[in-house]
Formats: C-alpha cells, sequence, structure tokens
C-alpha cells in the first residue's frame, strides 16, 4: 500500500491515478471512497455536508480496501488518508491485523507560492489567499504527528519535490516507489 501525502493543490489525485493507470493499481481516495458508499448513513452525512466521522470512514476504507483486493489488485495508493493521529494509529493498527503493511509514504512538497498559484487556477470559490494559508496551517499541524506514527511502525518515508511538469513529478514517485514496491 502507497500513502500520498501533500496538501491542497499539491497534485496527489493527479499522481496517485497516473501511477494506479500505469502500473493497473488501485487508486482510492477518501472523498472518492465516501461518495461511492451505499451507505445510507454516510450518504445521509455528505448532503448535509456535515464531516464524516472516524468510525464511518474507517468502514468505508475497510470496505473500499477489500473491494481492491477481491478485484486483485497489484497495490492500493491511498490519497487523502489517514488525517489525524488517530486515524493514523487505527490504520497501522487495520494493516497489522490483515497481514499488509505500508509500502511507502510519499510526502509531496510543494512552496506555498506554487499551492497559491495552482489553487487560483482551479477558481473554486473557497480557494482564497486566506483559506489557503489556513487550510496550509492546518495541514502542517496535522501531518507531523500522521508521519511520527508511521516513522515509529519503520515505514519508509520520503519527502518528494512536488514542483515542475506533472510528468516530472511522476518520474521522481514512480522512480521511489518501484524502489519500495521491490525492496
Amino acid at each position: 500500500m502507497i500513502l500520498l501525502f501533500g496538501p491542497t493543490g499539491a497534485g496527489k489525485s493527479m499522481q496517485g491515478q497516473m501511477l494506479a493507470v500505469r502500473q493497473g493499481w488501485k487508486w482510492l481516495s477518501t472523498g472518492e471512497m465516501l461518495r461511492q458508499s451505499t451507505d445510507e448513513e454516510v450518504i445521509a452525512i455528505l448532503k448535509s455536508g456535515e464531516l464524516v466521522n472516524d468510525e464511518l470512514t474507517f468502514q468505508v476504507f475497510e470496505e473500499a480496501v477489500q473491494d481492491a483486493r477481491d478485484k486483485q489488485y497489484g497495490n492500493i495508493i491511498i490519497d487523502g488518508f489517514p488525517r489525524t493521529k488517530e486515524q493514523a494509529a487505527w490504520l497501522d493498527d487495520y494493516m497489522a491485523t490483515m497481514g499488509e503493511k505500508i509500502d511507502i509514504v510519499v510526502v509531496l512538497e510543494v512552496p506555498e507560492a506554487e499551492i497559491m498559484a495552482r489553487l487560483e487556477k482551479r477558481h473554486r470559490m473557497e480557494d482564497t489567499p486566506e483559506t489557503i494559508a489556513k487550510r496550509m496551517n492546518i495541514y502542517r499541524q496535522k501531518m507531523y504527528p500522521v508521519l511520527g506514527i508511521f516513522a515509529e511502525a519503520g515505514v519508509k518515508i520520503v519527502h518528494l519535490d512536488g514542483t515542475g511538469t506533472a510528468g516530472e513529478v511522476h518520474d521522481r514517485i514512480f522512480e521511489e516507489v518501484m524502489g519500495a514496491w521491490q525492496s
């Protein structure tokens, strides 16, 4: 299993999807998993605009991973999960229980000025300089404790330059992931 980390606008989803297509692996994003859920409670929460609690997120995650395993994908790329220290501890326990492991955590590092420029092009109403700065701050506060859980568990963590063309970033990720996958 591969985990992709990075702030909003770092390119996690694009890179995860590119890697999945290239290798025939399954890309799963937290948002995508929740939107594809058939659980009526999850659907009701999403429609209300509220955040889905950890318990339901874990349930949906387990179902999505099991579905990917049933379809015999060679590997799974997770985008946007875990987001908190509690979720990271749960994932570490879940993987141990399933007899699986996280092969690598890839953290895309992108300067804040680059993030701002990228998000301005998306033209989303929530992408104001103030909200972007707030999300970056929250990301930094929550990311380090999450990475600490994985570091303590001995998971390989790589920080990669997330700037450049999509192809250049993809090549960096591919090289690191294939090295972890083969070791």
